[in-house]
């Protein structure tokens, strides 16, 4: 079931136990877009079947917000104009060319290109597997493109992100609506998660350019203006408390700076940046 967040916006929300990110669906009066394609065939036909239910103009573009295997691998289904920006469609080229077969997916696994689950939801949720290929994209572009769709502008931009280097966004001025993908998460290197402490700042003054009261996230669905800026806060105070790759330090530096403890949230957050540290470390020994 869509969630309506206004005339002509939309939302599936995210399926964590399925690992389904949010897809969006935002309609002008000649065409729609869709932003995020889904984790696999059935990801996108469910979203299909409940977009036909609207009575809302065709979907003529999807756009992909980066090149994470849940996002992208529901894409064919659209058999519309595919747009992703031009680092997504140079780390989407090994996709284009795996095969999908059982043997191959394992041998993607063992070697770490792609997660259990990935492999799974390939072989649960994409038939005809032996015929699979991944579409190319029909447009690529490089910081920013405009999109109408008959009194309904969609701005598509990079942005810098603490989650991947190819991070895009979907924003709607009229509506003041933004959505984000991956964007604000952390990240994963090494099985150790971390959030990019050289990112975090330039990445809020991008998002932060943008006019926007809701925020669309891949697998928080959706927030307003004021948990989004709880949000920042939060990060930007166990971003400050980080200096080196002690935990305990952090939590110190973070209890005189802020006169009391962190919460669940900002505990999170210092431990994600501790393990940046630990991993930048390590990368100058």
């Amino acid at each position: 079931m869509l969630n309506q967040l206004s005339e002509t916006i939309y939302y599936l929300s995210n399926q964590n136990d399925k690992e389904r990110p949010t897809l969006g669906l935002v309609c002008g009066d000649n065409y729609s877009l869709v932003v995020d394609a889904g984790n696999s065939v059935q990801h996108a036909r469910d979203f299909l079947h409940e977009i036909e239910k609207l009575n809302v103009p065709p979907v003529k573009y999807v756009v992909i917000t980066h090149a994470h295997w849940d996002h992208f691998l529901g894409m064919n289904e659209y058999g519309a104009t595919i747009i992703m920006n031009s680092l997504t469609s140079q780390k989407m080229n090994d996709w284009r060319n795996y095969s999908y077969d059982d043997r191959s997916l394992q041998e993607y696994v063992d070697s770490k290109k792609m997660t259990s689950h990935c492999m799974e939801t390939i072989q649960n949720e994409i038939p005809e597997r032996d015929t699979f290929q991944l579409c190319p994209p029909d447009i690529i572009f490089e910081k920013s493109l405009h999109l109408d769709l008959g009194n309904k502008v969609c701005v598509l931009g990079t942005i810098r992100s603490t989650h991947t280097d190819d991070s895009t966004i979907v924003y709607i001025p009229d509506e003041k609506v933004i959505f984000l993908g991956d964007s604000a998460y952390n990240t994963t290197t090494n099985s150790l998660y971390h959030i990019k402490q050289d990112k975090l700042l330039p990445m809020i003054k991008d998002i932060q350019q943008y006019d926007a009261v809701h925020f669309l996230l891949g697998h928080e669905s959706i927030c307003d203006l004021e948990e989004m800026d709880t949000y920042w806060r939060e990060l930007i105070s166990a971003n400050y408390a980080v200096k080196s790759t002690s935990l305990e330090e952090a939590i110190k530096r973070f209890e005189a700076a802020n006169d009391r403890t962190a919460n669940d949230n900002e505990l999170f957050f210092l431990q994600g940046f501790v393990n940046d540290q630990i991993l930048q470390s390590k990368a100058t020994d």
